[in-house]
């Protein structure tokens, strides 16, 4: 490793994940090469501090990474020479002030998503991130995943001619999740938590989304927990005019045998693919009918440690190695700072339009929180 840059990871109870994804080996697997048997998963990027409020989620990161500094004061990480980026996995309300923070420190961020979930706190990151020259990758997690990153390849290839269409849905039951985080029934929406995932999906394909018609519902585990809107359903209207559809339902008991939790559908002038999470399955038509990847087996040990359906060890490692070479090599790269903004005003444009039923348009929202809007 002739050049890395020291990760400090702030809430260790998902950003445990990170921590262990950066310093322990890709475990044995037959089904990998027998070269690459215990090879850590990055080269740019190495784990160096972890931070949380709880002594319980420090001594439970300690043992299984022991060999790294932890603080339970955000501050004295903040202050290490030795962080250069700082990951963030605390309760949404608390990524605006978490970031402001860190880009005050010095310290580049990569933020889990969403990124914040009010439009205040856009405004006060987005000014906080061009008055310091830090910059941010939004840790959007499924664009880092092995049948996710097939497709887009694929479509960079023009495998699918001009796209026409793009679907992404995001379904998944969540009452262990509000066991677990109370904060997500009453301090964010939905439509900010997982539909997140979609709605990234669909701009990362269309780009500057213009307009945004969308509905929602609550489901009886949402009347339950006291949530608001648990079902989304979005269309998108892009700035050349192309379209898309983003949904999420969080109160079902889901189907994993016929849908999977993350889906997108890409359909073009001369094919249609699609990419599956949890599965890590690719589909694609071709000249020869339909053709499936599914690389689970060879790649189980990189993405699951082993574990059929786990956490998400190889996208961590894969976003935080991607945004670190960009950094050291000056590069471009995404969704940073900016885009993650603009995903912000394009789900609360969701959020706004579910509860008016009216179409909301995207420039004024981006005029709000400092962003030049699209020309149409």
């Amino acid at each position: 490793m002739s050049h890395s840059l020291g990760i400090g990871v702030l809430g260790l109870h998902e950003g445990r994940t990170m921590l262990v994804a950066l310093i322990h080996p890709v475990p044995r697997d037959p089904a990998t090469d027998p070269r690459d048997i215990g090879r850590l998963r990055t080269s740019y990027v190495r784990a160096v501090a972890g931070c949380d409020l709880r002594e319980e989620k420090i001594a439970a990161a300690r043992a299984v990474c022991p060999d790294v500094f932890y603080t339970t004061r955000y501050e004295e990480m903040l202050a290490r020479s030795d962080v250069d980026i700082v990951c963030i996995y605390t309760p949404d309300h608390l990524h605006g002030q978490h970031i402001v923070q860190a880009f005050e420190a010095g310290k580049h961020v990569i933020c889990t998503k969403p990124l914040v979930n009010s439009l205040d706190d856009a405004r006060r990151v987005l000014e906080a991130g061009r008055r310091t020259g830090r910059k941010l990758l939004v840790g959007q997690s499924t664009r880092f995943f092995e049948s996710f990153q097939r497709q887009r390849r694929a479509f960079e290839r023009g495998e699918i001619g001009a796209l026409e269409f793009v679907d992404a849905h995001y379904i998944h039951r969540m009452d262990w999740y509000y066991d677990k985080s109370p904060w997500a029934a009453t301090t964010t929406d939905w439509a900010f938590l997982c539909l997140s995932h979609p709605v990234d999906l669909v701009r990362w394909y269309l780009g500057h989304i213009v307009e945004v018609h969308a509905l929602g519902y609550r489901s009886s585990l949402a009347h339950k927990y006291g949530a608001g809107f648990d079902i989304y359903t979005a269309n998108l209207r892009s700035s050349d005019g192309r379209i898309g559809r983003a949904m999420g339902h969080y109160g079902l008991r889901d189907l994993p045998s016929a849908r999977n939790a993350i889906e997108l559908m890409l359909y073009g002038s001369e094919g249609t693919s699609l990419a599956q999470y949890h599965d890590m399955r690719y589909i694609h038509t071709s000249s020869d009918g339909d053709v499936i990847e599914d690389p689970l087996y060879g790649k189980r040990a990189y993405y699951f440690n082993n574990e059929v359906h786990g956490m998400h060890y190889g996208e961590f490692a894969n976003y935080a190695e991607y945004f670190a070479e960009a950094l050291l090599q000056d590069r471009p790269y995404s969704p940073d700072l900016e885009e993650g903004i603009e995903t912000i005003c394009v789900l609360e444009a969701i959020r706004r339009s579910a509860h008016s039923g009216r179409p909301v348009q995207l420039a004024p929202l981006m005029s709000e929180v400092g962003l030049q809007p699209p020309a149409t």
